[in-house]
């Protein structure tokens, strides 16, 4: 039998069975998915030129971990998914020289230089829109933001907290959960600002924000001029696009939010051509999904964050250029 709670007005579902790992499908193109124990046992640990040892990524996971045991105590949590890119491949010293396709199992090393996971919080869910929300922590590590050559200093790590929508695995959000850039130097420094984070969470906020957005919608026309401009902004001299909110999606993803317009079953138009900002939404990060993975979540807040704009614009008639005419 189901026993309900509410967490910030959250509803949470216990005693309901659920998969034991986290959906890896929350980003799929230019990535794969890796087993935490093969990223654990196969891949090596690169250093600085002190040959001092950066944070791993299975340590980074394993701190996220404990920040989101720390923060939801009486949670479970499924085990992460775990989703990789740009391997790094060597050799031990003893095949040096050996023909690449001669090379045994032991004698490769490798290790990813781009890495992102996520935690799903089954229990704490909610429904928004007629799509079911759960709660979802996550990281990502990208060495290529760091400079391996200098001596040990503060590592650069993101990590998340939001919602994912259940019916098409994309991730929702905002500015409030999201650290871009957090800097430490030891594990003990990454989990007290992870937890912090994850602690001071207002699930309530972003979910009110979520179902605002189908309040308001675009009509045919306006989702035509707005793609339009959205062609157009990149050609904008830097005077010109002083005051327009930027939409951080390349051209081919801005492609694939227009076919979706049409052809996504679940965020398409309706039979008016007209598409509340909620679908809309979700067109977008849809569209995310083929973005590199130190770019994901950045693209994944500015999705958000400019869907936001467009519901100003429409609920208040303040000029916003993508919309009105000039």
């Amino acid at each position: 039998m189901e026993e309900l709670m509410t967490i910030n007005n959250a509803e949470v579902i216990t005693d309901i069975e659920v998969p034991g790992t986290s959906d890896s499908r929350f980003m799929v193109a230019n990535t794969q998915s890796i087993p935490y124990q093969l990223l654990k046992q196969k891949c090596t640990i690169p250093s600085f030129r002190d040959s001092e040892s950066t944070i791993s990524h299975q340590e980074f996971i394993d701190i996220i971990g404990d920040a989101v045991s720390l923060a939801f105590p009486a949670e479970r949590i499924l085990d992460p998914a775990i989703r990789v890119s740009h391997p790094i491949k060597g050799r031990i010293p003893s095949a040096v020289g050996k023909p690449a396709n001669a090379l045994q199992d032991y004698e490769r090393t490798i290790f990813y230089e781009r890495m992102i996971f996520m935690y799903e919080i089954p229990a704490i869910t909610d429904t928004v829109n007629g799509n079911q929300m759960s709660l979802v922590v996550g990281g990502i590590r990208a060495y290529n933001l760091e400079n391996l050559r200098s001596k040990k200093s503060e590592e650069r790590f993101k990590i998340w907290i939001g919602f994912k929508n259940s019916v098409c695995i994309n991730l929702c959000v905002s500015t409030d959960g999201y650290q871009g850039d957090l800097r430490a130097r030891t594990t003990h420094e990454l989990l007290n600002r992870a937890f912090q984070l994850f602690a001071m969470f207002n699930a309530q906020k972003q979910l009110h924000t979520l179902r605002n957005l189908a309040d308001y919608g675009l009509t045919d026309h306006q989702f035509a001029q707005l793609v339009g401009r959205l062609r157009m902004y990149p050609f904008l001299t830097s005077r010109e696009k002083l005051g327009i909110p930027a939409l951080e999606l390349g051209d081919s993803q801005v492609n694939t939010v227009i076919r979706d317009y049409y052809k996504d079953k679940s965020f398409c138009r309706d039979d008016d051509g007209n598409i509340n900002l909620f679908r809309f939404y979700n067109l977008l990060t849809g569209a995310n999904k083929s973005s590199y993975i130190d770019t994901f979540l950045d693209r994944t807040v500015n999705a958000l964050s400019f869907t936001q704009v467009l519901l100003n614009s429409l609920k208040t008639g303040q000029y916003l250029w993508y919309l009105n005419e000039q």
